[in-house]
């Protein structure tokens, strides 16, 4: 009798203990989920709030940072590209059948081969060959998507073109020109337009390069289309259907290259002194421009291809300014109009089609400030602090005029053509 009582007791303590100690497992469980669950968002956090420089905001460690670089080399493109796969899907679409989403997700499109038959067709170069072959492709898939970047009302959005290989020249303008800002409560938004990268052999390093950029400064727009001369105009349709789509609060957009030098200053200036102009698409503006027919220059057109005898008036396309309103109703004549290889040329077309004069302004240099290119004047800090764009500037001297003309510049008068 006795050992059975001793043999219960034995049992009941075992059984506590047991208990004890499941409940301690699963206690201790909980207790690491909760702590790696509650850890992982700070840490991205605060390695998605770095500045335009690539500094890290006051409160997060450059340990925390280097943590967050470190764990998107490790990352999988399967990790990395459903974000911007996702940005394609098909969407619900607002009662005038305009999508609130990118609603373009193939990139299939075959080549028009009813074209090769034809003897007009056959006398044309190569490369125009491939144009008019592919010119009825009209949209593709996006791989990097910034929706986010129209939230709220913005009331400049600087929108550069760019290709994969030049993230120097981007790299200078976010610490000058294109610098995200806020002046006088008016917001400044800034975002880089990119195809695929042309090489073959190394698009897929510089593809990866592009997407760590985006990864840091998240101000990347890129298409699957290869970044080419004729694929101008894809970007320009491309960014006229996105603003259409992500941005209805936006009230003026800056269009330029990657080499340009800008004023912020100067673009607000002057916007405040048209008093709200309906239509305004102001530029450095190119009147009864003919269609260059020699074969050598860069911007050779053949009769196939355009038969009048000038161009509609146009701004060149190295920088201009527009009413974002006008910017939306571009979108809707760019879908009716064919493609053509010279990019800012198409859009003049469009603006034709509007009944839309562009404004030349002489503050708007995409030539240089004087034609000849070895002139001193071209490099004189005192023109370029009257000016809006000027183009053709790499990133040392942009940087360099940049300081310039942002220093105690000391000027005997402003030019009076804002």
């Amino acid at each position: 009798m006795k050992n059975k009582m001793n043999n219960r007791n034995h049992w009941k303590v075992y059984k506590r203990v047991s208990v004890v100690f499941f409940l301690a497992v699963v206690a201790l469980t909980v207790v690491q989920r909760g702590s790696i669950n509650m850890g992982a968002p700070f840490q991205l956090e605060r390695h998605g709030h770095m500045d335009a420089s690539g500094r890290v905001e006051p409160g997060a460690s450059p340990e925390d940072s280097y943590q967050g670089i470190k764990s998107f080399w490790k990352a999988s493109k399967r990790q990395l590209m459903p974000k911007a796969r996702a940005t394609t899907q098909k969407s619900r679409t607002t009662e005038d059948n305009n999508p609130r989403t990118w609603d373009v997700t193939s990139s299939n499109c075959s080549a028009n081969l009813n074209l090769s038959s034809q003897d007009w067709f056959k006398s044309l170069e190569e490369n125009f060959k491939q144009f008019m072959l592919y010119r009825h492709c009209r949209y593709f898939p996006m791989h990097i998507n910034h929706p986010e970047k129209c939230t709220g009302d913005i009331y400049l959005l600087m929108i550069i073109k760019s290709v994969a290989t030049q993230h120097d020249r981007r790299e200078v303008i976010r610490k000058t020109w294109g610098k995200e800002q806020v002046v006088g409560g008016k917001k400044i938004k800034t975002l880089f337009l990119l195809g695929k990268p042309s090489s073959v052999a190394e698009r897929a390093n510089h593809q990866k390069l592009v997407e760590y950029e985006d990864h840091i400064y998240r101000d990347i727009l890129q298409w699957d289309f290869l970044d080419s001369f004729f694929n101008l105009t894809l970007k320009e349709t491309h960014f006229l259907k996105w603003f259409h789509t992500y941005c209805p609060g936006v009230r003026y957009v800056f269009k330029g290259d990657d080499d340009v030098f800008v004023s912020v200053e100067n673009i607000f200036e002057f916007l405040e002194s048209t008093n709200r102009a309906k239509n305004l698409f102001v530029g450095d503006v190119i009147f009864k421009a003919s269609p260059i027919r020699k074969k050598e220059n860069k911007y050779y057109i053949p009769l196939a291809l355009y038969n009048n005898t000038h161009y509609p008036p146009y701004a060149g396309g190295g920088g201009f300014l527009m009413d974002g309103t006008l910017a939306r109703r571009l979108y809707w004549v760019a879908d009716t109009l064919e493609l053509y290889p010279i990019d800012d040329v198409f859009l003049g077309m469009c603006l034709e089609v509007l009944q839309v004069t562009p404004i030349k302004h002489n503050a708007f240099k995409t030539f240089g400030l004087v034609k000849n290119k070895n002139s001193k004047l071209n490099r004189e800090p005192c023109f370029f602090k009257s000016m809006i764009v000027v183009h053709k500037l790499l990133p040392p001297d942009l940087l360099h005029m940049w300081n310039l003309v942002n220093s105690e510049l000391v000027c005997s008068q402003k030019v009076e053509i804002l």
